[in-house]
């Protein structure tokens, strides 16, 4: 998959230290997958939730980050749409961001 766009990972990493190297773990992960459907995320990522438009919710760094991307899977293409803590995710709405 093409991850769009990894400096927002970074930056938020870098503005909350300890979600840095499970943000780039799940970068390094995802970039090497080929998710065709949702239950492709599923098999790997179990806590892994899908939202309308094809956005998927992963928790990240042992549930204390969201992260909400949309894909397009013909593309091979992930947006990245939030990253945040639980309290930031609580204030979005996931089927529009």
């Amino acid at each position: 998959m093409h991850v769009i766009s990894r400096k927002t990972l970074r930056e938020f990493g870098a503005k909350h230290p300890p979600a840095k190297a499970p943000l780039d773990n799940w970068f390094a992960e995802a970039s090497r997958a080929k998710w065709a459907k949702f239950a492709d995320i599923k098999a790997a990522y179990g806590s892994a939730d899908v939202v309308a438009g094809n956005r998927v919710i992963f928790n990240i760094g042992g549930n204390k980050y969201r992260l909400v991307v949309k894909i397009a899977y013909k593309c091979q293409i992930v947006f990245i749409r939030f990253v945040g803590t639980h309290a930031e995710y609580d204030q979005i709405d996931t089927k529009t961001i």
